[in-house]
């Protein structure tokens, strides 16, 4: 009955991760590491789901901030009635890069740059292009600062500088794959290039509309509900306050404490439950290769 409950569980939470599209086998071949293998900081500040999708809320808010990024998004894509699907597709593609193999990855990194080549167009008389090497940047660490924020508030909070600076060198790696140019390689830099992009940040209607459809996106079922509303307060929480206060999603001291408390209570279940998750299946390709 134990074990029936946990799958049941199980089922639910990957039904909100990339492993739903069931697009990549992170078995296989046996004994390939893909780009970066499990002695990797990524393997660990991307490992587990629960920071992962509060950092990815997180990302997503702080992404749409940029005018030119909210564009390619508002315009080119059908995420106000598939919200859920952005956010497994994003997903697919952190996990694929991180836990796939080589062929998997390179795969997916050229999929997401063929898809960018046919993004373009222009907002209020800009220009823009989802393959523009500055877009790409911003997106970017937009993303992995994102990732990092949760993991060291929700996962680990004593990972160290050095590891968290090895981290953001590491994940630069698929960021130029795709285009991006100048990407920061340091917690130093990625603070230094947060502050110089400020100016270009804007909140408008369009902003405002995101931030509504994420808070109303439909959960895929009634037992992930709850913990899903948990995770998205939780993300927005984690916002630097400039970027709260510019989406007007500040939160008082005890709407915080109340989303602690509901994680402290549901996340070791949700560990518990996921024992398939993509780090857990990467590590069994490098086992048979071994």
């Amino acid at each position: 009955m134990i074990e029936a409950f946990r799958r049941r569980v199980e089922r639910q939470v990957l039904g909100l991760t990339g492993l739903a599209l069931g697009q990549l086998d992170l078995r296989s071949p046996p004994g390939d590491p893909g780009l970066f293998g499990p002695g990797s900081v990524c393997w660990q500040v991307h490992g587990d789901f629960t920071a992962m999708l509060i950092g990815g809320v997180r990302a997503l808010l702080l992404q749409m901030l940029h005018p030119l990024a909210l564009a390619g998004v508002w315009e080119h894509s059908n995420f106000r009635d598939d919200m859920l699907g952005r956010l497994r597709r994003t997903g697919q593609f952190v996990s694929g890069t991180t836990y796939g193999s080589t062929r998997d990855a390179n795969w997916l990194i050229e999929k997401v740059r063929t898809i960018h080549l046919q993004v373009s167009g222009s907002v209020d008389g800009q220009p823009y292009a989802a393959s523009d090497p500055a877009l790409l940047t911003w997106v970017h660490v937009a993303e992995m600062s994102s990732f990092l924020a949760a993991h060291l508030r929700y996962r680990d909070p004593l990972l160290s500088g050095q590891a968290q600076d090895q981290y953001y060198a590491e994940v630069a790696l698929v960021a130029e794959r795709l285009g991006a140019r100048e990407v920061p390689r340091s917690r130093a830099e990625v603070e230094q290039y947060l502050q110089r992009l400020r100016p270009q940040l804007r909140c408008d209607e369009r902003t405002h509309e995101v931030a509504r459809l994420l808070r109303a996106a439909p959960a895929p079922s009634q037992l992930a509900r709850p913990v899903g509303q948990l995770m998205l307060n939780a993300g927005i929480g984690l916002l630097p306050p400039w970027a709260a206060s510019m989406l007007a999603l500040e939160q008082s001291a005890l709407q915080r404490g109340v989303v602690s408390l509901g994680l402290g209570c549901s996340t070791p279940l949700l560990r518990w439950a996921v024992r398939d998750g993509s780090q857990h299946r990467a590590r069994q390709r490098m086992r048979l290769g071994g």
